[in-house]
């Protein structure tokens, strides 16, 4: 990974997905931001880019890109990371939300071959408190420090960040790794990298109801990493949702635990692995600072 206040990005699509006051924000953050590509506006400026038709014709001018912020329509999507991909770029953030499964499916399957790390999609990107802003996360809200976050959710991200960052706890690196049902990058491979970073000292998780991330994730936490990890449950009270109109639907949920999804399954595993939970965001500052006394005595 290259996140830091060097790395060349880049942004494809100008769209309803990302805002002047998005890019004027990552630029007066520090973000190296280049070049946008938009097909068809090449040789124009755009929010004070220089905008080109391919990322190619970037990557001639600029030299290798780091990191490329994907904002186009949904069905553009995977059109546009390959071609990022092409162009050796090796970190991908998507904003744009509802991009089709078998699309991403598909560019999972490119990604892993070149070892392309995906964030998204519908994700609002990461933030290195203090050295990058990669996307649409809002910085007032982050401070430097010594607190990681992973998180399934958006809104809910920025907003564990702004209640560490009231209690007086920075954060090292923030990421959403998106919310639609498919996504690239997974809260394994993010627990991983905040593992090994030597400015994170404790982890903070944000779950939410769907799927089975949550659960993987206390069993990986369990058996490979050695920070503190706080985690967060949202959706509690919402009621567990069954749906049986397809035959496909059916046949995934035989022989499967009924609780499946829900937030309680999550809550269950996250107990299970001894990992802190936090009825509600106020109180994650509380146990972050509970963990990292025990790691400073330990």
């Amino acid at each position: 990974m290259n996140l830091t206040s060097d790395s060349k990005v880049i942004i494809q699509g100008f769209s309803e997905f990302i805002s002047e006051t998005n890019i004027v924000q990552m630029q007066a953050y520090g973000t190296n931001l280049v070049a946008g590509v938009n097909p068809g506006f090449g040789g124009q400026k755009q929010y004070n880019l220089p905008v080109f038709d391919l990322v190619e014709e970037v990557v001639a001018q600029f030299g290798t890109i780091d990191t490329t912020i994907i904002c186009v329509h949904p069905y553009q999507v995977l059109d546009a990371a390959l071609e990022a991909i092409a162009s050796n770029i090796r970190q991908i953030i998507i904003i744009s939300a509802g991009m089709p499964p078998l699309d991403m499916v598909q560019l999972l399957r490119k990604a892993e071959a070149c070892e392309t790390l995906i964030v998204g999609p519908n994700s609002p990107g990461i933030i290195v408190p203090g050295k990058i802003l990669l996307g649409t996360q809002p910085s007032e809200f982050y401070t430097p420090g010594p607190v990681g976050i992973v998180s399934r959710s958006s809104t809910l991200t920025y907003e564990v960040a702004r209640e560490l960052t009231k209690a007086g706890l920075g954060q090292s690196i923030s990421v959403s790794i998106g919310s639609d049902a498919i996504v690239g990058s997974s809260f394994l491979q993010w627990l991983q990298i905040l593992d090994e970073d030597e400015n994170t000292e404790a982890i903070v998780l944000v779950g939410q109801p769907g799927g089975g991330s949550e659960e993987a994730a206390a069993r990986y936490i369990t058996e490979a990493i050695d920070k503190p990890v706080i985690a967060y449950i949202a959706g509690r009270q919402v009621s567990p949702v069954k749906n049986w109109q397809q035959t496909g639907t059916l046949a995934a949920v035989i022989g499967r635990d009924p609780n499946f999804g829900t937030a309680q399954s999550k809550l269950t595993a996250l107990k299970e692995a001894e990992v802190p939970v936090a009825d509600r965001p106020s109180l994650i500052p509380e146990l972050v600072r509970n963990e990292l006394k025990i790691l400073a005595v330990g």
